[in-house]
């Protein structure tokens, strides 16, 4: 079994014009959102073999809260430039490359390229809102597998939800 988590980053801020893009920080409800989401990930024990975040600072420090939840280590964060500012084509192809030894890996990311590849994973999903945690598990044994491996069980949870 292989299980894909697609995490769109925590609400950021505005605040700043003068910040480019990629530096702009979370705001008061993502720096609540991220380790609430982490918690509820705690609370499933989810272990992860791997963190992939975008380099942008919201997706770092969304990525870095979850970990933070999940005793992941926050050394072990692989930062990737293919996740900033994301296509889902580039993304889809990262997960067909991911190392067979890994079972659980998650992306933390942007839209619109999350919530496309989340549909393309799975129809039941249209739209990932920020710092939706949404969980795909394939019955395979290879990443390259997933596209044509049955889809076990598909989950999408918000930070809204009670």
């Amino acid at each position: 079994m292989k299980t894909l988590f697609l995490v769109r980053h925590a609400k950021s801020s505005w605040d700043d014009p003068s910040l480019v893009d990629e530096d702009r920080p979370l705001n008061a409800r993502g720096e609540r959102d991220a380790p609430k989401m982490g918690k509820r990930l705690a609370k499933r024990d989810v272990q992860l073999d791997l963190i992939l975040s975008s380099p942008a600072n919201r997706a770092i420090t969304t990525a870095q809260a979850l970990a933070d939840k999940l005793d992941y280590k926050l050394r072990n964060i692989v930062v990737d430039d293919r996740l900033y500012p994301g296509d889902m084509n580039v993304l889809l192809k990262s997960v067909h490359n991911l190392g067979d030894k890994l079972n659980c890996v998650m992306f933390v990311g942007h839209d619109p390229a999350l919530s496309k590849l989340a549909h393309r994973l799975s129809s039941d999903i249209m739209h990932m809102p920020t710092c939706a945690v949404a969980q795909f598990t394939f019955q395979a044994k290879s990443w390259r597998d997933v596209r044509g491996a049955t889809l076990v069980s598909v989950a999408l949870d918000l930070p809204k939800k009670p």
